[in-house]
């Protein structure tokens, strides 16, 4: 991880700062680019979201799939992690924290705007950073790239339908057609246009190795583009926000709270979950840390197209990002600490334990 990868929490703040200063000092300016929408698509927004997801599509390998069947144990508690239990216990929360815990504090409308907020971020798996975080943790790459695919293909017809479902459970109204908009904009034109990238750059190596070389180089190349593009996002959307912030500080600390119990939540479920099954540390720690982090980008980008810029809901997706990184770090120096308690994989053991022999004196 570079240092600005690694310093990441930080870079959102200062523009969280400069976001609602501007959006306070500037409020003319903000409200033209927020009319720069189309079909309820804020083009600028989109622009910026499609520079953050497209580097990391790139990096997604669907042929990686036909390895699906190898440690089935990790995969099994990702997709029962991510699927059947984050989203469900991300509106949960939602609900017990805004509407009950909160509810002296906030106004119900805007309760509804939060929780909202929380059930995108829950139901958007990681889809990107789980790369890092598994490399930290000196996961395995091969197991961590199947998992991302595998988690993109389920999340393209999965991620609607909960979210719609979770939605109308927590009685907001759910625009259907903005939603599958959403999803087609931010999942599934990324996708295909990282795959067909990928393609492309494997198709002019002459092996196997050399393909995922170039791959590498232009992922490499393009990253910057995806910080940016997060974080100029991040100064638009506190500044649309900013006088809200200015006037109610508190509130940022109080979306926090909800989102750092499901953080650590889900980290122990899974990560405990792994321990019993006896699932190897280097698979144990990226299945757990992928359920624990969120696919942010697209969880902003709905939020934007679903209840607009100026929403509570859009708010709660990027103080999402500011919370998730520090969290995440925390996670990956826990999990390296404990390694020892898991079993290791066999090329983690000796030779002479994966061939069943003893060693030379």
């Amino acid at each position: 991880m570079s240092v600005f990868d690694r310093y990441l929490s930080l870079w959102v703040a200062l523009c969280i700062v400069a976001g609602v200063l501007l959006g306070n000092l500037l409020p003319g300016v903000f409200r033209t680019i927020a009319g720069w929408e189309y079909a309820s698509v804020n083009l600028v927004v989109a622009v910026l979201i499609w520079a953050m997801v497209y580097p990391m599509m790139v990096a997604v390998d669907f042929a990686s799939l036909r390895h699906i069947h190898k440690r089935p144990k990790g995969l099994v508690i990702t997709i029962v992690i991510n699927w059947l239990i984050k989203p469900f216990t991300m509106a949960a929360l939602g609900v017990l924290f805004f509407q009950v815990v909160f509810a002296d504090l906030i106004e119900p409308a805007d309760a509804q705007q939060y929780i909202a907020g929380l059930i995108l971020l829950g139901a958007a798996p990681c889809t990107a950073m789980v790369f890092i975080w598994s490399q930290l943790t000196r996961g395995d790459a091969n197991y961590t790239l199947v998992q991302v695919s595998l988690n993109d293909v389920i999340m393209i017809f999965a991620f609607a339908p909960i979210v719609a479902f979770l939605l109308g459970v927590t009685d907001i109204d759910v625009p259907w057609e903005t939603l599958l908009l959403s999803v087609g904009l931010y999942v599934v034109i990324p996708l295909a246009a990282g795959a067909a990238t990928r393609a492309v750059l494997v198709g002019r190596a002459s092996n196997g190795a050399g393909g995922e070389m170039q791959v590498a180089r232009f992922t490499a190349a393009v990253k910057p583009f995806s910080i940016l593009g997060l974080l100029a996002t991040v100064v638009l959307l506190f500044g649309f926000q900013g006088h809200v912030i200015v006037e109610d500080p508190l509130l940022i600390a109080l979306i926090a709270v909800p989102l750092l119990i499901q953080s650590y939540g889900i980290f122990v479920l899974a990560y405990a979950a792994a321990w019993a099954w006896r699932v190897p540390h280097n698979v144990a720690a990226p299945c757990a840390l992928i359920g624990t982090s969120n696919f942010f980008e697209l969880a902003v980008a709905v939020a934007i197209g679903l209840f607009g810029l100026n929403s509570g809901a859009a708010l709660v997706t990027v103080v999402g990002v500011l919370v998730e990184v520090p969290v995440m770090l925390s996670l990956v120096a826990f999990a390296n600490r404990t390694r020892s308690h898991f079993p290791a994989a066999a090329d983690e053991m000796p030779e002479y334990l994966v061939a069943g022999t003893e060693p030379e004196n």
